[in-house]
């Protein structure tokens, strides 16, 4: 596998990587994201991730790529400037994202939604746990952490190339889990409040909300009931994802 030479820190490739990384905006126009490290690449090549380009350190093993894939090696010093950790385990890539937009007809039987959740480590550990506990998509509504900024794709662990998220209204998805079919509960408390463990959520959609608001008052709205979690009295709240992770594995116990 040759591999290009790149020693210049204004190298339009290395510069398109930085953009990436820093520029929320700049990865909707090229639809594309960064990342970095081994296993990522991993789990790129396992599930089908549409890698553009690969850049390495000197002497690092790379895995078989495909022929259209750019591969290019890079000084050490050059390799720490384009990452966005201090120690990129010798890979940076960058790859398409899948398509963000929610589809006109929903066609599984769980999801989540995310209701402004701004802290992507949040974002990216509920992601990796609704792909292992079987959700069928993440919906993020509001101003949530971008799915595709670098801190959000590493915390996934993978789960951004396998299953999919979108990004949409609060009213736009309850309108189209609607027609699917597929009631939409909110983890919150208010009078219709039940316990998540005796609600039928073998086919439901169930909103998280924000780490400091909760669920917003217009997600409340849309919303057919409510499910607590049921914790000791002298606990006020859940970290989001621990939260979304007891109403997933609550969601996964109906099968």
């Amino acid at each position: 596998m040759e591999r290009d030479l790149i020693i210049s820190r204004t190298n339009p490739l290395l510069t398109r990587v930085r953009k990436l990384n820093a520029k929320r905006a700049f990865r909707r126009q090229e639809r594309a994201f960064a990342a970095e490290g081994p296993k990522l690449l991993a789990e790129a090549l396992r599930w089908g991730g549409e890698l553009e380009a690969v850049i390495c350190a000197p002497g690092v093993s790379l895995p078989e790529l495909p022929a259209q894939v750019r591969t290019a090696e890079v000084p050490d010093r050059l390799l720490a400037s384009i990452a966005d950790t201090e120690s990129p385990q010798g890979v940076v890539f960058t790859c398409k994202g899948k398509g963000l937009e929610l589809p006109e007809r929903l066609e599984g039987r769980r999801y989540l939604l995310l209701d402004g959740l701004q802290d992507p480590g949040n974002v990216g550990t509920i992601w990796r746990t609704a792909d292992a506990l079987g959700a069928d998509g993440l919906i993020l509504c509001g101003s949530c952490a971008d799915p595709w900024s670098p801190k959000t794709v590493r915390a996934t662990m993978g789960a951004v190339f396998r299953l999919p998220a979108y990004e949409c209204a609060l009213e736009e998805a309850a309108e189209r889990l609607l027609s699917a079919g597929i009631p939409l509960y909110a983890a919150a408390l208010r009078d219709d409040t039940v316990d998540v463990r005796s609600a039928a959520l073998e086919r439901a959609a169930v909103i998280i909300g924000s780490e400091g608001r909760g669920v917003s008052q217009q997600a409340l709205e849309l919303c057919r009931q409510t499910v607590k979690i049921p914790m000791r009295n002298r606990c006020e709240s859940l970290n989001a994802a621990v939260a979304a992770a007891i109403v997933l594995w609550e969601m996964a116990r109906d099968d």
